[in-house]
């Protein structure tokens, strides 16, 4: 990491050793921006410590609106100062330790710089009228954005990978598609904030409005996600999972497609926290979820029943695929070696853990997904009393509970 930001460093100084001459233009481009982004950050400071408080993994701020099209349009050292009016204000947002901070700011800095010299490099600009012209400036305000994020990406996805605990992910380092994508929308907007400057400098006004608003709608996005998110592992809660999980079974009736789901049950889970305590029980659930996430298609449904216990809806899926998938599963669990920790704060490992999968068919074992769920928790206990570690179908016919 040290050699990483002293190479930023080295770059941003040579960037600004040879910057152009600064002209009165210039200026008023820097002041425009200045005060959209103070405008933009003091307007929206206790939604973004709200949001700050609830995620704790990669958080978009929306601030390259602001710092995207400073690179595209200002010299180096008038696009640098943007960024340090930004930051200077994101540390009272932000309260992260120090070394976080200049390190994110760095960050920052490097790729603004390497993008303005892209850009600048693919120039002159705004100036065709043609389509060609058009597609041509397109392409290079796409290649300047794909530099821009892919060195924050690098730096601050090396960085938390570097600094966590257990083994990473790629939602946990580079963020959900949620996320990404809100980050390309914040690039696209810094790119129209940069046309606008160019063409209409008082339109950025609009700009200046459309990212509180923009702001306010993120944070309504990750409420709305948070209600449906289970905290401890990051995949969808019982609410969540059930409400897709309707539809999934709704559309499957319509279409007469076949549907499976599964019930994941831990084997001895209880034994993980009795004997590293429950943080490290707390490792094993994330790894897991994580580990089914992977190893799920993007169409299945992934979420906590509660517990030790997952569900997993399996769309469009014959008899034959839904035993190999349950036995994909099995297998992939068994094959986790954990990095933890023991009850005494000691590194551990968790590995050699096995699962008992119960399976329910759509209709075969139940109609709607109250009676899926009965069938598939029925095989499960079938699993745990065949002696765990393997997978089992539900019973055609489950016995009625008994009249009290």
């Amino acid at each position: 990491m040290l050699g990483t930001e002293a190479l930023a460093v080295a770059v941003i100084a040579i960037s600004l050793a040879y910057s152009q001459a600064l002209v009165s233009r210039d200026w008023l481009n820097f002041g425009i921006l200045a005060a959209g982004a103070t405008v933009h950050i003091q307007l929206t400071q206790r939604q973004e410590e709200r949001r700050r408080n609830r995620k704790k993994t990669v958080l978009i701020d929306l601030t390259a609106v602001w710092t995207f099209s400073a690179a595209m349009i200002l010299p180096v050292p008038l696009t640098l100062l943007v960024i340090v009016v930004v930051r200077i204000q994101h540390w009272f947002i932000a309260r992260r330790p120090a070394h976080n901070f200049i390190f994110s700011s760095i960050t920052h800095g490097f790729a603004a710089v390497l993008a303005h010299l892209t850009y600048t490099a693919l120039g002159p600009h705004f100036l065709g009228t043609g389509w060609g012209d058009f597609l041509a400036e397109f392409g290079a305000i796409v290649l300047t954005a794909a530099i821009y994020e892919a060195i924050q990406i690098c730096y601050v996805g090396g960085a938390l990978a570097l600094g966590m605990s257990s083994e990473p992910t790629l939602r946990n380092v580079l963020g959900s598609p949620a996320d990404n994508m809100l980050e390309a929308i914040t690039v696209g907007l810094g790119a129209v904030t940069a046309i606008l400057l160019a063409v209409v400098p008082p339109m950025v006004v609009v700009m200046a409005v459309a990212t509180v608003v923009f702001n306010r709608l993120a944070e309504l996005d990750q409420l709305q996600n948070d209600v449906r998110t289970d905290p401890k592992t990051g995949i969808l809660n019982m609410r969540g999972w059930s409400e897709s999980a309707q539809r999934a079974l709704e559309r499957t009736a319509r279409s007469s497609d076949q549907l499976a789901l599964l019930m994941v049950d831990l084997d001895h889970f209880k034994w993980i926290n009795d004997t590293y305590g429950h943080p490290a029980g707390d490792d094993v659930l994330r790894t897991v979820a994580q580990t089914l996430d992977e190893v799920t298609r993007p169409s299945d449904l992934v979420g906590r029943f509660g517990g030790e216990e997952f569900l997993i809806l399996l769309p469009d899926i014959d008899e034959e695929a839904t035993w190999d998938a349950a036995e994909r599963i099995r297998v992939a669990i068994a094959k986790l070696h954990i990095v933890t920790t023991d009850k005494r704060g000691d590194p551990a490992t968790i590995a050699d853990r096995t699962t008992s999968i119960g399976v329910a068919r759509h209709p075969r074992h139940g109609d709607t997904l109250d009676r899926l769920l009965q069938s598939a928790d029925a095989a499960v206990y079938l699993a745990k009393e065949n002696g765990r570690d393997q997978v089992c179908f539900a019973p055609d016919t489950l016995t009625p509970p008994a009249a009290p």
